[in-house]
């Protein structure tokens, strides 16, 4: 099996590498590092620190999996600098997209979408054919790249499988690094306030709900896509449960204040993960007590 990863220096993809490699695939990892760090690389693998567009189709026509998971993954500077997002989370896959229109030897494209297509949804848990409401450009990009996936891989016979992420947490989802912290996990962001022993900061009353998922379970979910003969599906991954985030704060024993809520966030995530257990067989494994118990 070999297969490469983009944005595999980031949060997320950095835990697929480690999974894939555990497995004996081989892995090249693509990352310009705006993101992610060269600390998270695994020795196993092989690393092309350049950007995704870089790229040309003598580089990618010998992979038999891509899993495309480099974006600027966050909502807040999606609003301040929506064209610098918009190339990075939507004219990048494109661009990919039309590299892998030309392959012969592709088994599957793995898309990492997002769960903010929802917006605030009617349903809870929120299935996948829940109607999409947009609230941020991120959520606008991300839903837009994943419809590109979709649409172009049924014209070209590209196989491809989105997931749509509720929210992950887990090992380095806090890079110190990151110009861009104060919009990373919220776990990851407490676990880095109770590290410096300064108050965690909750936005809002604390009263929003989330469906935490954590990075290992998500790397089990794109292995699983990846293997599987189904394409041209989306299907949510989260935990299939929600806490709120002052729920969240009290399990870190530590004090914690209150900052203003931020626009364009929902009040309430909560994934419906039936099809995914139904159709690729995931089951989360590691539950949000376990996974913040472990947090270093």
């Amino acid at each position: 099996m070999n297969a490469l990863i983009t944005g595999g220096l980031g949060f997320i993809g950095s835990n697929l590498v480690d999974f894939l490699v555990s497995k004996k695939w081989d892995i090249t990892v693509i990352d310009n590092l705006s993101t992610g760090s060269l600390d998270y690389k695994n020795l196993e693998a092989e690393y092309w620190i350049k950007n995704v567009d870089e790229l040309t189709f003598e580089d990618i026509q010998d992979f038999e999996y891509v899993f495309h998971l480099a974006a600027l993954p966050r909502i807040q500077p999606s609003f301040d600098e929506p064209i610098e997002h918009e190339d990075a989370n939507v004219i990048i896959t494109i661009k990919l997209l039309e590299l892998l229109k030309q392959s012969k030897k592709l088994k599957k494209l793995v898309y990492s979408a997002s769960s903010a297509c929802y917006g605030t949804p009617k349903n809870y848990p929120t299935p996948e054919s829940e109607q999409i409401q947009i609230l941020s450009p991120y959520a606008l990009q991300k839903y837009s790249s994943e419809q590109y996936c979709l649409i172009l891989g049924e014209r070209f016979n590209i196989p491809v499988i989105t997931l749509r992420y509720f929210n992950a947490y887990g090992p380095r989802s806090f890079n110190p690094n990151n110009t861009q912290n104060a919009y990373s996990s919220v776990i990851g962001v407490f676990n880095a306030q109770k590290n410096n022993n300064t108050q965690l900061t909750i936005t809002g009353d604390g009263s929003q709900k989330r469906d935490f998922v954590h990075a290992k379970d998500i790397a089990n979910a794109n292995y699983l896509a990846s293997i599987s003969p189904i394409t041209g599906e989306s299907y949510n991954v989260g935990y299939g449960t929600c806490y709120s985030i002052i729920e969240i704060a009290k399990m870190f024993n530590t004090d914690y204040t209150f900052i203003p809520q931020r626009k364009g966030e929902a009040m309430i995530t909560y994934a419906n993960i039936d099809k995914i257990k139904k159709d690729l067989g995931w089951v989360p494994q590691i539950s949000i007590e376990e996974g913040i118990s472990t947090l270093s």
